[in-house]
């Protein structure tokens, strides 16, 4: 057996890869708080940069960086080109499957954020051995059975609580932490599928240069454009309301819309409701029942 070295270039992998998919993962918890103050297609379209924004630099991106930091000792690694673009699009897949699960689920209970939780856990997973089936190396790779596994179970509990941290997180504050401890859980599924990487001597097995590049000269452009992408979806966030500032929005027009409703049937709602008070209470006692009944019949908002 070949010696396998995940830490070529010594600590600089895996801090990188940390720091990127928390990153990615932080944009994407971001957009989901944003998308649960919306409704309809405003809520898909957060959900979607939700699902963009972890699938590529939260969980793709991280892989490759790390992935830099693989070598086999005398062997020069390259990778199929169809099948890593493939694995960046199947991230993005299974994590928009996910978060539109729980994004619209009208379920109570646990259930869509397990079947959520779980598509994406064994996406990510397909993902990472889809990423390590590119890989072109003339030397034999196995894997051991129990480690895989243990990747795999890693992959979807860390898939079921980033759903879970969609769904409840709203300060930055909470949002920033939840991404850490997402990172910790990426990474951990990343380098404990490598662990799992046993190279084997395969005297006469020639690698095909056909589809494929060297790790320099096609993951290193592709991850620093995918960067960039990152730096757009922090302007989006940064420029766009917050999911309080939404909410708020959204009741002030409501708001206005009762108003002008009056307005354009040329009603008077304060003098109407004081009519209905007076005919229903000629004694002057209101009740606060009463008042809620009113506020109703006339779909107004009870003042705060």
């Amino acid at each position: 057996m070949i010696h396998v070295n995940n830490f070529a270039n010594g600590a600089l992998n895996p801090a990188l890869s940390y720091v990127v998919s928390c990153v990615g993962c932080f944009l994407g918890l971001r957009c989901t708080t944003r998308a649960r103050a919306y409704q309809g297609a405003a809520r898909a379209r957060w959900l979607t940069l939700a699902a963009l924004s972890i699938g590529t630099t939260g969980i793709w991106v991280m892989h490759f960086i790390a992935m830099l930091g693989f070598a086999i000792p005398g062997k020069t690694i390259r990778y199929n080109v169809p099948f890593t673009i493939l694995s960046m699009v199947i991230a993005v897949i299974v994590v928009g499957i996910g978060v539109f699960i729980v994004g619209f689920s009208r379920r109570a209970g646990n259930g869509p954020l397990v079947l959520g939780g779980t598509i994406l856990g064994l996406g990510v997973a397909s993902m990472h051995y889809l990423g390590m089936g590119a890989v072109r190396v003339d030397a034999s790779l196995s894997y051991n059975p129990g480690l895989v596994a243990a990747s795999v179970i890693i992959a979807v509990i860390a898939g079921t609580a980033a759903l879970w941290m969609a769904l409840r997180l709203d300060s930055i504050l909470s949002t920033l932490i939840a991404s850490l401890i997402a990172g910790v859980a990426v990474n951990g599924m990343h380098y404990t599928g490598m662990a799992a990487v046993q190279a084997h001597a395969a005297p006469g097995l020639v690698v095909s240069t056909a589809d494929t590049a060297g790790a320099t000269a096609f993951l290193l452009p592709l991850i620093l454009g995918l960067s960039g992408v990152g730096f757009i979806f922090s302007a989006i966030i940064a420029l766009s309301p917050t999911a309080a500032e939404i909410v708020e929005e959204s009741e002030l027009m409501r708001r206005i819309g009762y108003q002008n409703r009056w307005a354009a049937q040329g009603g008077d709602w304060g003098a109407q409701v004081t009519s209905t008070l007076a005919s229903r209470n000629p004694n002057g006692f209101i009740g606060m029942i009463d008042a809620f009944l009113i506020c109703g019949e006339f779909d107004l908002v009870w003042p705060e």
